[in-house]
């Protein structure tokens, strides 16, 4: 998983109606995007892994206690955003010892073709145990490509970081408008990601 930008140079470039041979402010350019890229992993609750599909199947390691949700077609665990069923393995057991179980579906539904991650897994007519049981995971997690409106707002925030230069008292002088105080939270950007907020987070 290689961690980058929500959006490009090239589009930043565009978005601030940059020349795309104008290369004098590439740096600036270049740290905005990472900027404003990370703080969007922060503030929707991703500061370690973002939106990004792992390369590879990788195994995660469960205890029930909290994750279970009960519905009438069976047990539903939560488990972490799995963006490609490629290799999906779920198992049961502790240690070394671990046992392949069968018998559950994924969730949401129809989640990978509507470009969203599958966040739970259904135990159809059973329970997947008792709050000790532990489960491990394996599955390519992460979302299963880039939501648009991440990069949007991506683009957004990095044109505010860069024009941040030249309102370093938090003021930007406007001939209509006069002197204006920038807010603390952009409200479009809030607006794109909050959708995306893991719970608990903000």
């Amino acid at each position: 998983m290689a961690v980058t930008e929500y959006a490009t140079r090239e589009e930043l470039k565009e978005h601030l109606a940059i020349e795309a041979d104008d290369t004098s402010r590439d740096t600036l350019l270049d740290r905005a995007l990472k900027a404003a890229s990370r703080g969007i992993d922060k503030a929707t609750g991703r500061p370690s892994r973002g939106f990004w599909l792992d390369d590879a199947p990788t195994a995660r390691t469960y205890r029930l206690d909290g994750r279970i949700v009960c519905r009438r077609e069976g047990d539903l665990v939560l488990v972490d955003e799995i963006g490609d069923v490629t290799g999906l393995l779920v198992e049961t057991g502790s240690g070394s010892s671990w046992s392949a179980l069968t018998g559950y579906e994924t969730a949401p539904d129809n989640a990978l073709a509507d470009g969203r991650p599958i966040t739970g897994l259904l135990r159809i007519g059973s329970t997947w145990g008792t709050a000790t049981t532990r489960i491990r995971v394996t599955a390519r997690f992460g979302w299963p490509e880039i939501p648009d409106d991440i990069a949007e707002a991506c683009l957004i925030q990095a044109s505010r970081l860069f024009k941040r230069k030249d309102s370093p008292e938090g003021v930007m002088g406007s001939s209509e408008w006069g002197v204006v105080r920038l807010s603390r939270r952009d409200p479009d950007v809030w607006n794109l990601i909050e959708p995306y907020r893991i719970d608990g987070f903000g």
